[in-house]
């Protein structure tokens, strides 16, 4: 009777369609400077088990075919990300962007604008929560479809079905549930201490540590609120080009 009831304890914890498995932490990749695909901590095994990806690695550290994507986490606008739409768009370079429901309702322009001009726009939950927090499926899904429908009426579009976790915080359970509602979950292999707009990093200092860790397949994070990548983006661009990198798109490496 203690066992079958230590069960019930346990299954009601992890419902039916979820897995229990790691528990929760930041997702993080060491950066490597020899230009080669970095290795995962071997704690983060199982996330590509549930439709997750963190590089591309159909796209071998010596293919001739060589491509970065560029992704951005947008909150809110302070003039920044503009100033990326601008570049990109004059760059003629197409990224995702995964926003948040305040960057819509306040700026919904800037959202149409995106996806007008090519770019994935996609979720990164409609209120930045700790998604290894919610234990069941309907509330996990809410937070998601909570700005798929904004977008939907805001927008007029359906929004990208690609999944970043706030803060990079996951689990087994939550990718577990991500994937069972439709979504790829987007990590990154390639990020760096652009976030703080209070300790922006030195624009040369930024850009020298960037390009020492890029890496074919390499999936780059960066924050478009930043006005060191604001500055950067650009000459960024133009050395990828000269080290010989096109850009891809999350469709392309999912498909």
């Amino acid at each position: 009777m203690v066992c079958i009831l230590l069960l019930a304890i346990v299954l009601s914890a992890f419902p039916i369609g979820t897995a229990a498995g790691a528990a929760p932490t930041g997702w993080y990749v060491r950066r490597n400077s020899d230009g080669v695909q970095p290795a995962i901590d071997p704690q983060f095994s199982y996330v590509e088990g549930y439709n997750a990806h963190y590089v591309d690695k159909a796209h071998a550290d010596k293919s001739e075919d060589r491509v970065l994507y560029l992704t951005f986490d947008a909150g809110y606008e302070n003039g920044n990300i503009e100033k990326i739409l601008d570049i990109m768009k004059e760059e003629g370079v197409s990224g995702a962007f995964f926003i948040l429901d305040n960057l819509i309702r306040r700026n919904e322009g800037l959202v149409r604008r995106m996806a007008e001009e090519g770019h994935l726009v996609c979720n990164h939950t409609a209120r930045h929560k700790d998604m290894t927090k919610i234990a069941d499926k309907e509330t996990f899904a809410a937070e998601l479809s909570a700005l798929e429908v904004l977008y939907r009426e805001r927008i007029g579009k359906e929004m990208a079905k690609y999944y970043r976790p706030p803060e990079g915080r996951i689990s087994e359970r939550s990718l577990a549930m991500a994937q069972e509602l439709g979504y790829t979950t987007v990590l990154w292999s390639l990020a760096y201490a652009d976030w703080d707009n209070q300790r922006q990093p030195a624009p040369e200092a930024a850009m020298k540590k960037i390009l020492e860790n890029t890496h074919n397949g390499a999936i780059i994070l960066l924050h478009p609120t930043s006005a060191t990548n604001a500055a950067i983006l650009r000459p960024l661009i133009k050395a990828w080009r000269e080290m010989g990198y096109r850009f891809g798109t999350l469709d392309e490496l999912t498909k």
